[in-house]
């Protein structure tokens, strides 16, 4: 989320982002349980998409190739700036919670909603609950409300709906690292809501019901860190059902709320897998991804992935962005292959100003979508439509048969059921040992399958699971087990060459404390204190994590608290376990004093 006012801020403020600090868990509070999207879960953010042209993606484009969910842009009466050019982000500053924006009315958006439902695919809005207007627009809203920068007559807000912090002349946070600052002054002039108020809470739960009435799945929560856990724990505990919520939470520096404090109340975005993935795509060094999630500072089953978002597109924080083609493509494929987070994919506009909106009319009504002009529709892209398949494919396995040069040529599988190549160096010809089933596979990132013929190139795998391919220089090569053209009747082999182990320890910890499992593994960071699996606290005092390790392998482990550079090891030997052959694997343990 972001104003025209952000961006000087916003530039200094991502350059201290590459200072991270991770502080300690949630204070803990009663609150719904944390709602999974399912094993269809690629989410798709369509950024300002109209409504009747998200409908007929969902029938024509994204049903058919598999997507879970789509992000949708704030629905809610916004401000509307002529004067600025109608920019993207007059959207972020609500005026009601009438459904009436630029891009439909509340009749568009139900049959969206319905539409999509039809076509399997589920709608999670982009949720403004943090604030309203910026004091400096005025005039009316786009459903034709009133109002004025601390008064909203048609929700209605008063001048004592909000925070007044009074620290900095203008009310604005001026110190990111005073979290009472950060939780309660204004982010850039936009007037904070007492979301500590039982009538705030009450308006913006009954907001967000209104849209789970109309079929809406769930919720991306804008600015997150911004509201206090346990304000957020209200609200969403006022919820009918059980919405799937992922929470907008920028990582930053010392004195800062963290997002690992967001994760016992829903998922949250995680910032560090672009800047990492990005990284690597944009620069060739590859080999270094094989142990990603312990470059995370949230656990797999807590963390949404993404290259860049609609922010990082505009402030220069994305690595990659659709604008760097080839390089953008795959490192997007990539995060469809790879065993982590919940995986979200863009979708754009087109723009060279930061501040642009959406293709519109003169009046900034938006316009619907044309791929081949002003929309970039990244997500048609073959090598992100195509492997949302081979992701579904390969769900709840975990990573197998790694293979690099060391550099910037990697392939691994995903047990019986996928594997991949990523090429960003010279052609690359090779046997790649798999754990495939035999058979006859498309490969989907350089063609389409369909009724059991591809439009590209297929590749025979034989008994042993092998097989030879080059791939080109820039290129990639995917294959999975709904992608054959023979062999489609094959069983998987029995059990997984790699266990998804599942680290569940009892420990009790103070402020500031996180807990971590270390081993004798590259994958347990090999007794290196500065790495480790990071634990999740969201079933606190019980902490978790999951590592994929090798099968029929026998494994020393500890737990560590770090707090800080202070770091304090359980007492007694190493912890010792023999991962098996079965696929998954939890081990309960209690932290020993």
């Amino acid at each position: 989320m972001k104003t025209k006012r952000i961006a000087p801020l916003i530039a200094a403020l991502m350059a201290a982002l590459v200072a991270v600090v991770v502080v300690g868990r949630p204070e803990q509070a009663d609150a719904k349980a944390d709602a999974n999207p399912g094993p269809r879960d690629t989410i798709v953010h369509l950024f300002e998409w109209p409504w009747a042209s998200v409908a007929s993606e969902c029938t024509n484009v994204l049903g058919p190739k598999g997507f879970g969910g789509v992000q949708v842009s704030p629905p809610q009466e916004h401000v509307v700036l002529p004067g600025s050019g109608y920019p993207w982000w007059q959207d972020y500053q609500p005026v009601s919670y009438q459904l009436v924006t630029r891009r439909g009315d509340r009749a568009a958006f139900a049959n969206m909603v319905s539409t999509c439902h039809a076509a399997g695919v589920k709608i999670y809005v982009d949720a403004v609950i943090n604030h309203m207007a910026g004091g400096g627009s005025t005039g009316s809203g786009s459903a034709g409300s009133s109002y004025s920068h601390y008064g909203y007559p048609a929700v209605p807000y008063g001048n004592d709906d909000f925070h007044h912090c009074g620290r900095n002349g203008n009310d604005d946070i001026a110190n990111y690292g005073d979290r009472w600052e950060v939780q309660n002054c204004e982010l850039v002039d936009l007037s904070d809501l007492k979301t500590e108020a039982e009538y705030v809470r009450g308006k913006l739960a009954a907001y967000l019901n209104d849209l789970i009435s109309l079929g809406v799945d769930g919720f991306r929560v804008d600015a997150a860190k911004h509201m206090p856990v346990a304000d957020l724990q209200n609200i969403y505990s006022r919820l009918n059902g059980t919405p799937y919520i992922f929470q907008e939470t920028i990582e930053g520096g010392a004195g800062e709320p963290s997002p690992s404090e967001y994760t016992g109340i829903g998922d949250v975005t995680e910032f560090r897998y672009g800047d990492v993935v990005g990284n690597a795509f944009r620069d060739g060094n590859l080999s270094g991804l094989q142990n990603l999630p312990s470059q995370m500072l949230l656990a797999s089953g807590d963390a949404v992935a993404f290259i860049d978002n609609h922010d990082t597109q505009r402030n220069g924080r994305a690595k990659l962005t659709y604008k760097d083609g080839t390089n953008y493509g795959l490192s997007e494929a990539f995060m469809l292959a790879y065993p982590y987070g919940t995986p979200q994919v863009m979708s754009s506009f087109t723009f060279s100003n930061a501040d642009a909106g959406p293709p519109a009319s003169s009046n900034g009504t938006t316009s619907a979508v044309n791929c081949s002009s002003g929309w970039a529709c990244e997500h048609r892209w073959r090598t992100t439509a195509n492997m949302v398949g081979f992701h579904n494919a390969s769900y709840g396995t975990g990573l197998t048969n790694w293979w690099s040069n060391g550099s910037n040529q990697i392939a691994f599988g995903r047990g019986a059921n996928a594997y991949a190549v990523f090429n960003r160096g010279g052609s690359l010809n090779r046997t790649f040992s798999t754990s495939l089933p035999a058979g006859t596979y498309c490969d989907v990132a350089n063609g389409d399958f369909s009724s059991g013929s591809c439009t590209g190139t297929t590749y025979t795998v034989n008994a042993s699971g092998q097989f030879t391919a080059t791939v080109a220089a820039g290129g990639m090569l995917a294959l999975h087990i709904n992608a054959r053209t023979t062999g489609g009747t094959t069983p998987p082999p029995t059990g997984c060459s790699t266990v998804a182990v599942t680290f569940a320890a009892n420990a009790t910890t103070v402020w500031g404390e996180n807990v971590f499992v270390l081993g004798n593994r590259a994958e347990l960071s090999n007794w290196n204190t500065s790495g480790g699996v990071a634990l999740s606290s969201a079933t606190y005092p019980v902490w978790r994590g999951t590592v994929n390790l090798p099968a029929n392998t026998a494994i020393e482990y500890k737990y560590v608290k770090k707090n800080g550079s202070t770091v304090a090891w359980e007492t007694g030997s190493n912890r010792t376990l023999n991962t098996g052959t079965a696929c998954t694997l939890t081990v309960n343990d209690t932290w020993r004093s």
